[in-house]
């Protein structure tokens, strides 16, 4: 079983679908972001600084974006057009984001891809991970990217685990997926095209396109005494 990137993600929604080439398994991009970024960025501002924040010299800004006061952006990252960076946003190594994306109070990013029309606005850490197309992630999610033994992570599918020979991976989200506030998406998971993952959700493994994981819970009400 692979995961091809064209099964997940509309590539004519990054102006970086060079990533995506000759690959078999989505997440293989994840690995050629630092190469790419060498290769391809050129520093430069063509947004809004709003007070200061930090920008280092290492990153690309695009026409109609702002970058609010206290928001962080070490690189190398590349931002494309009319994107919010909002106050408390932290932008570490290797961050591509497209045109019109949310990055938001208090969320941190690295070693990561951001499509075009990602809401990432509320307490969020992203880390290795791909978001595709207009995905969103409710306040407080976040995608786990290590394991708690360090050793490779594996996608588990129902033929099977799948060693993705990656250390750190956090999740891929298809087009237009979303996961609901305070879920937390374990190591290697993958979200299909318009597929939900419920609020508080505790998730692992592959859910396939427009699939529902649902969490059931019984709150028990009692007299006050």
């Amino acid at each position: 079983m692979t995961f091809p990137p064209t099964d997940f993600l509309d590539l004519t929604q990054t102006a970086h679908s060079e990533l995506f080439v000759d690959i078999a398994n989505v997440w293989e991009a994840l690995s050629k972001i630092a190469l790419y970024l060498a290769k391809n960025l050129r520093p430069a501002n063509h947004g809004t600084l709003i007070g200061t924040p930090y920008v280092g010299d290492n990153v690309f800004i695009g026409r109609g974006t702002k970058i609010e006061h206290g928001a962080t952006i070490k690189g190398p990252a590349w931002i494309g057009e009319n994107c919010e960076i909002r106050s408390g946003a932290y932008i570490r190594e290797n961050v591509i984001a497209g045109d019109n994306c949310v990055l938001g109070n208090s969320c941190e990013f690295k070693n990561s891809i951001l499509f075009n029309g990602v809401q990432v606005p509320h307490f969020n850490y992203v880390g290795d991970s791909i978001l595709g197309y207009k995905t969103h992630l409710g306040a407080g999610v976040i995608l786990s990217n290590v394991r708690l033994d360090q050793k490779n992570i594996s996608i588990s599918t129902e033929n099977g685990r799948i060693d993705t020979a990656l250390r750190k991976f956090g999740a891929i989200l298809g087009d237009h997926a979303e996961a609901g506030c305070n879920a937390v998406l374990n190591p290697g998971s993958i979200l299909g095209r318009n597929s939900l993952v419920y609020p508080g959700a505790q998730w692992r493994g592959f859910l396939p396109a427009n699939s529902i994981a649902k969490i059931k819970e019984v709150v028990e009400v009692v007299e006050r005494r």
